[in-house]
Formats: C-alpha cells, structure tokens, sequence
C-alpha cells in the first residue's frame, strides 16, 4: 500500500491509498480519482516529503528535513480558505462513510500504535481473532499485506482534518 498526497486543479489537498504506483496512474487516466471536497477528477500528486526509517547506521542520528511548501505567490490568497458546493449524492456518500468509521471504531479495539504487532499476532494464531483498529505507517501497512495480514484503511471524510 502506498499513500499519495494528491492537489486537484482547485487547489484542495487530500491524501488517498493506493495497492502501488501503477495502480495510482491506472485509476488517474481513467478518471476515477476525484477531489472529496469539490469532485474534480483533474488531479496531481503534490510534492512529499519521503519517509525515512530510522536506522542506526552512523550519520543517521540528524533529524530529517521537511520540505517546504513553495511560499504563495498572492498575498491575498493568506485569507482564502477551500470551500465545496457539496451535491446531494456527495452528502449521502459521506454520511455513510462516517456510519462505517463509526460502526467499526464502535465496535473495534484501538490497539493504537501497538496496531501491527496484534495484527500479526492474530494472523498467526498467537491470540484469538477480535476486531481492532490503531496506527501503522505506510511501510507497516505494506508489510502487513505482503504477509497476508488482511486490513483495510479506516476512511477519512474531508470534514475531519479542519
């Protein structure tokens, strides 16, 4: 599984799950990669910074530097904020994707970050099976699936991140 960081032409900013890269541009070209607040479809990866595990090796000890969003080029555009018309259809959609994160936060475990390591411990039988959900990282989830631990990002409705 990958994560890509995605901007439409309207400038919303949004991430989204992916099996792999292939499978990020299969879905671009055919248009079905849309924006969650406004629904375009023309989209593009935003620039991100690269997730780097944190090894022992020497010279391994400085922090990692983010990288900086380019400055804006309008000061005026320091005051707009991102605003959607939202259809009805699109209302509906997202009442019952919060239904579904609420039904399985509800009726799940939050292992927290402990999240891979009990999904590993179920897959193979070191303790019975029992619904969680928690945190992993991309290369977690990653792991994860190519040992055919079955899991599924938990979805994110745009609402939440204001």
């Amino acid at each position: 599984m990958i994560l890509y960081s995605l901007v439409c032409d309207q400038r919303h900013d949004f991430e989204i799950w992916f099996k792999n890269s292939a499978d990020y541009d299969k879905q671009a070209k055919r248009g079905l990669v849309s924006c969650p607040a406004c629904g375009s479809v023309k989209v593009e990866k935003a620039l991100m910074a690269p997730s780097l595990g944190r090894g022992t090796k020497k010279g391994a000890d400085a922090p990692a530097q983010e990288i900086a969003p380019p400055p804006e080029t309008s000061a005026l555009s320091e005051d707009k904020t991102s605003v959607a018309m939202v259809s009805p259809q699109e209302k509906e959609f997202r009442a019952k994707l919060k239904e579904l994160r609420d039904h399985l936060t509800k009726n799940a475990e939050n292992v927290g970050g402990k999240f891979p390591e009990e999904a590993r411990k179920m897959h193979y039988g070191e303790t019975e099976h029992r619904s969680i959900y928690g945190e992993a990282s991309p290369q977690e989830a990653k792991e994860l699936l190519d040992e055919g631990v079955e899991l599924h990002p938990l979805p994110v409705l745009p609402d939440e991140r204001n």
